[in-house]
């Protein structure tokens, strides 16, 4: 393996490390009880080590919103000709991990969303950067879809699609996080999916009922 892959895997388990160790204090002890140092001290690292990978103890919460909406851009590229736009939306939401239900199958994924939701309710700094990340998403996530389907969406309609359907799984999930379920790992992805299953059912019975 050459010496620049070498890195990137240590790079890779570094960035983890501090994810899962960050995660692991912000559920047993409290989001705002826990600093950087106490994060870098769990992953075994120094607090130099840990602003080389993330700028804040905030970011940790949000540590692939650009990858995701590549996912989701990408999803949408390369659409069948027989696709409506609610079905590509749906497998790009999918694709970006935004239906965890389905697709937060790493654990460690998962718990982010759930502590996510949970220090939105009581940190404005995070419920207004998850309010802004989510807009900016929503936005580039329309303007791709509209440009598939041109004809059949505007710029209103493909924004009006992509804030109907992230909104109505983001409500779900967001009071799913906040409650009995949201310490137990097996019960909450249970209960996820099967949340977020019945919050997509209108849509995707729309989609079945479209003729083609």
């Amino acid at each position: 393996m050459p010496p620049s892959a070498l890195r990137d895997r240590k790079k890779d388990r570094t960035r983890r490390a501090l994810l899962a160790a960050a995660v692991e204090l912000f559920e047993t002890r409290g989001y705002e009880q826990t600093t950087v140092a106490d994060i870098a001290a769990a992953a075994e690292v120094g607090t130099r080590t840990f602003f080389n990978y993330f700028a804040s103890k905030e970011e940790l919460l949000f540590p692939e919103p650009d990858d995701r909406v590549r996912a989701a851009v990408a999803a949408i590229a390369v659409r069948r000709p027989d696709e409506q736009p609610v079905e590509v939306l749906l497998r790009a939401l999918r694709a970006a991990g935004d239906n965890p239900g389905e697709h937060l199958v790493d654990d460690l994924g998962a718990r982010i969303a759930g502590v996510r939701a949970r220090v939105s309710r009581t940190v404005p700094s995070v419920s207004g950067r998850a309010a802004h990340a989510q807009l900016v998403a929503q936005r580039e996530i329309a303007r791709h879809l509209q440009l598939a389907y041109p004809s059949e969406l505007d710029e209103v309609g493909a924004a009006a699609l992509v804030g109907a359907v992230v909104g109505a799984v983001s409500g779900a999930l967001t009071v799913l996080f906040q409650g009995p379920y949201a310490e137990d790992g097996e019960r909450l992805h249970h209960h996820i999916h099967e949340t977020t299953s019945k919050v997509l059912q209108p849509w995707l019975s729309r989609t079945a009922a479209t003729p083609v």
